[in-house]
């Protein structure tokens, strides 16, 4: 049961990682450096290794390169939680109540 369960969230998590890697590429470059982040090709390059390395390393938690899978997930979801609402902010996106 349990390797279902990592099966599962290491076939989710290359969707993620792409998901980060596509925002990141539509984005303006100045939005990046207005939101206070890493500029925009670092974070190509960022998001960019990890879907590769999530790709390399389809096995998720239970395989041999478990430490730099879980790293690549880690910097996609960091890239979705923290930097796209901010350069989305910045760019005058978002809901308007």
């Amino acid at each position: 049961m349990d390797n279902y369960i990592l099966w599962g969230i290491g076939l989710l998590a290359i969707p993620v990682g792409g998901y980060a890697f596509v925002h990141a590429l539509m984005q303006r470059a100045d939005a990046f450096t207005a939101a206070d982040k890493l500029t925009k090709p670092a974070w190509l390059g960022i998001t960019g290794a990890s879907v590769l390395i999530l790709i390399v390393f389809y096995g998720g938690l239970g395989s041999s390169g478990s430490l730099f899978w879980l790293a690549a997930l880690v910097a996609s979801l960091v890239y979705i939680v923290d930097v796209k609402p901010a350069i989305v902010g910045v760019q005058g996106g978002g809901p308007h109540w």
